[in-house]
């Protein structure tokens, strides 16, 4: 007996959602995302704007989006993610919709609602669509767990209290601790 085919969302679903009401789409199945909390958005604006300095400062060409910013990984109307810091150095990726293609560098601070897709579901769909660098910050264990991948791929964990160097910047470190 043939299994029963498997309903495929598009991001025109996405678009057409009410007003206010914010999700994902990966690999044509739609993820409803919770709204972020106070830690949470204190360390997107802080991150964002630290990273945004440090590029300003040595006169790079890297552009730095906070969520909500559309990111469509592969290119395709099957995956649509919102990544919560996208760091984008290829101009050429971007349009008026977002991010066609994969960051350099994503940031992802994890939730209670949403470890399992930080750490799982984003962690491979990230990797297999070419983002060099994946951070996960986690508030609730103080910890940063940095993915980088390429030709030396390598994942590192950290404490908010370390020097984290930034893989897509060699002379770049950031202390979380500082930000909470």
């Amino acid at each position: 007996m043939p299994l029963a085919e498997k309903y495929s969302h598009t991001t025109e679903e996405i678009y057409a959602l009410p007003e206010g009401k914010r999700a994902e789409l990966i690999d044509g199945q739609i993820y409803d995302m919770a709204p972020p909390g106070r830690i949470h958005q204190e360390l997107v604006q802080q991150l964002s704007r630290t990273i945004g300095n440090y590029i300003a400062d040595h006169k790079g060409t890297c552009k730095v989006y906070p969520a909500p910013f559309a990111v469509f990984l592969n290119q395709d109307d099957k995956t649509y993610v919102e990544p919560d810091i996208s760091v984008i150095c290829d101009n050429g990726k971007l349009d008026d919709r977002g991010c066609n293609g994969a960051p350099d560098w994503v940031i992802e601070i994890v939730s209670q609602s949403s470890q399992r897709m930080d750490y799982l579901t984003k962690l491979f769909k990230y990797r297999t669509a070419g983002v060099r660098e994946y951070w996960i910050v986690n508030p609730m264990k103080r910890t940063v767990l940095v993915y980088l991948f390429g030709e030396n791929e390598d994942s590192t964990q950290y404490l908010f209290e370390d020097e984290i160097p930034v893989g897509i910047y060699p002379d770049f470190t950031m202390k979380i601790s500082e930000f909470v």
